[in-house]
């Protein structure tokens, strides 16, 4: 439902698209992951013909954003970062005016409106409150169900919880599982690798203009060297003398950010947390927890991108207005 081939797209000197393949197949969620001026707006503008490429070519059900603009435009429903709602409407006055924009007849558009309010959750507040006195959550399902009211076969989310707490991002997670559960297929760009992992069927790392990795995100964790053992010490000062003991064992263990925890790579499993742990006790170390994990995505994408804009925090870096562009 959606490819993209050979796509380049340049600005001035510089090149934010290098010859980028993408295929996502029907019905699916697609996460496109990487750090700030990786291109992952680019190739949203792109999709939506907002921007001409200037080589390949990217295809929305089957059409050409190159030959049939139009046909890419009536194909597509967009979310962008921030919820595109009027506030002074209610979210049913809201629903119905998108849909009549899309030229529906009137008793369509109230029907429809109706059905999505029921279907996001809405129905409750749909006719009692306007849209700006909504909750963040609230107001991006109202925002996606404009997106979804003229049933497009794809949906693009462009960073999609941007702002949200946790109540509003989960919210809007139930709101996308709702949209594959029709069969709408979704492109996803998002900073926030937890919501990659919950909501993507297959991701792709794009890094300076170029996809550096695809697969799921278990293919994807797999290629980040083994399992990780992560160590807290009960008391903060032992954390320097914890490393030093585990590297008379020839172990290199990484300190977080507030020092209070050590976070080992090992291919030895359990062996290698009971390992960690002798070395520890030999050393006099007063442990409080220990833990053999998976590695998460965030070190994935570390391991694929590098410690780039994002600081080494790439789930929660906001890109700024002059740098999009770029992007």
């Amino acid at each position: 439902m959606i490819a993209l081939h050979g796509l380049v797209k340049r600005f001035g000197g510089r090149t934010a698209l290098d010859g980028v393949d993408l295929e996502v197949p029907a019905g699916t969620v697609h996460g496109l992951l990487g750090p700030n001026g990786a291109g992952k707006t680019t190739i949203v503008r792109v999709l939506t013909t907002l921007l001409s490429p200037d080589g390949g070519d990217a295809l929305v059900a089957g059409r050409s954003v190159r030959s049939h603009p139009d046909d890419v435009r009536r194909s597509l429903g967009v979310s962008g970062q921030y919820a595109a709602v009027d506030e002074r409407l209610t979210g049913f006055e809201n629903l119905r005016m998108v849909a009549r924009l899309y030229g529906m007849p009137r008793r369509t558009a109230v029907e429809r409106a109706r059905r999505l309010l029921a279907d996001f959750r809405l129905e409750d507040v749909a006719d009692t409150l306007l849209a700006g006195q909504y909750s963040g959550g609230m107001r991006r399902r109202l925002d996606l169900a404009g997106a979804v009211i003229a049933r497009p076969p794809v949906v693009i989310l462009d960073e999609p919880t941007t702002g949200l707490d946790p109540r509003g991002r989960r919210d809007t997670w139930d709101a996308v599982d709702s949209l594959t559960a029709d069969g709408v297929t979704v492109l996803l760009t998002t900073q926030y690798l937890e919501e990659a992992d919950r909501l993507a069927d297959s991701i792709s790392v794009i890094d300076r203009g170029r996809i550096v990795a695809e697969g799921s995100a278990r293919t994807l964790k797999s290629r980040a060297g083994g399992s990780r053992i992560d160590v807290s010490c009960t008391r903060v000062d032992q954390v320097r003398t914890a490393r030093t003991a585990l590297a008379r064992h020839g172990l290199e263990a990484d300190a977080d950010d507030r020092g209070h925890r050590l976070t080992l790579s090992t291919e030895e499993g359990v062996g290698g947390l009971g390992r960690v742990l002798r070395a520890l006790e030999e050393a006099g170390i007063d442990v409080e927890e220990a833990s053999l994990r998976q590695p998460t995505l965030d070190e994935v994408f570390l391991a694929l991108t590098g410690d780039q804009e994002s600081g080494g925090r790439p789930s929660g870096s906001r890109r700024s207005p002059e740098s999009e562009p770029a992007r």
